[in-house]
């Protein structure tokens, strides 16, 4: 079954040039737009997409109000893919923070933009660590005290704590796995643990509440 896509921008033009790109591949199809975030959770309800392409910035519902009334109201909901044209963007950070999965620059090359759908749809969501270290020192100020609360609240265990810090480093399931020297089925166990009691959608909602508790720090 091929990946199906709702791309959601105010720009005709953005979202051409997106259905262009994406409708050319064999396993992707575009299956609707909308021109504002308003308009998404019907959109989704009746067309069960499994990724939405979303502008941050829209005139009536911004992609950060759209993004939380999907997660808040549609059960089993889609991958979240924020499209931007500013990576250092407090809107893209709290997009982020809602619940999106992964960014996008609007003027990211074709075959990049192919391949954050396909890695969105698969669950691998974890944006470029640098990044979010650049968003979270920005913008993560003022969500410090909760955030350590629920780290704390969390009570990881060692092991949990260490693979998180590896997490925030951007390693994958399988790079952890042999820095630890453990199996891969192990490492995803305790992704999945650490997920669960960080109430975390994915992994970059648990990376961002680490850098924010200051549990690990920006470098």
């Amino acid at each position: 079954m091929p990946v199906t896509v709702l791309l959601v921008d105010d720009e005709p033009l953005v979202r051409a040039g997106l259905r262009a790109v994406l409708g050319a591949q064999p396993d992707i199809e575009v299956v609707g737009e909308a021109a504002d975030g308003a308009a998404v959770v019907p959109l989704v309800r009746g067309l069960r997409p499994d990724v939405v392409a979303m502008d941050v910035r829209m005139p009536l519902l911004d992609g950060i109000e759209a993004t939380r009334a999907v997660l808040r109201t549609v059960p089993d909901p889609p991958k979240i893919l924020v499209v931007t044209t500013f990576e250092d963007d407090e809107y893209v950070y709290e997009a982020l923070r809602a619940g999106a999965d992964r960014f996008l620059l609007k003027r990211a090359r074709p075959a990049e933009i192919v391949h954050a759908v396909r890695l969105v749809a698969e669950g691998d969501s974890l944006l470029f660590p640098g990044s979010v270290r650049r968003l979270a020192e920005r913008y993560g100020d003022g969500a410090g005290r909760p955030a350590q609360s629920a780290l704390r609240r969390a009570r990881l265990t060692e092991r949990e704590a260490e693979v998180l810090r590896l997490m925030a480093r951007g390693l994958s399931n399988a790079e952890i796995a042999a820095r630890l020297v453990v199996g891969a089925e192990t490492v995803k166990s305790h992704v999945s643990a650490v997920l669960a009691k960080l109430r975390a959608r994915d992994r970059t909602q648990a990376v961002i509440a680490a850098y924010e508790s200051g549990f690990v720090e920006p470098r």
